[in-house]
């Protein structure tokens, strides 16, 4: 593999953690600052084909409720790795539901790349979204 491959899924890599510690703070403007202005997320629920997002604006709008309606809103990552311009991120989203019991579902991320920036995010989970 070439120095200059190596390095462009190094930074994936990098980007996509950095995305996650973002994520974790609850720090919307940082997951923003790590994404291009045409990003496109989709969201897994409602099943079957989920919620798509298409630009800054509207992920800003979807995280900003899913911050506040999941305080404890958290990802644990279980394994994280790049092919190309793409980054595949499993992971452990653990949350308390409305009645205060701690939940959690696990998942992968597809991360799309391009100018070092996510411009695609596509979430899959295991089981049902919410657990309700």
């Amino acid at each position: 593999m070439s120095p200059i491959r190596m390095s462009r899924l190094e930074s994936a890599v990098r980007v996509v953690l950095e995305f996650n510690e973002a994520f974790n703070r609850h720090d919307v403007a940082g997951m923003l600052q790590l994404m291009n202005d045409d990003c496109v997320i989709e969201n897994p629920g409602p099943a079957p084909d989920g919620t798509v997002y298409a630009g800054k604006e509207a992920a800003a709008q979807f995280w900003q409720g899913l911050f506040r309606e999941s305080p404890e809103a958290h990802i644990e990552i279980e394994e994280v790795f790049g092919l190309g311009l793409r980054c595949i991120l499993r992971w452990r989203y653990e949350w308390i539901d409305t009645a205060g019991e701690k939940r959690h579902i696990r998942g992968i991320d597809i991360f799309r790349m391009r100018d070092n920036l996510i411009c695609e995010k596509l979430s899959y989970v295991k089981g049902v979204w919410g657990g309700e």
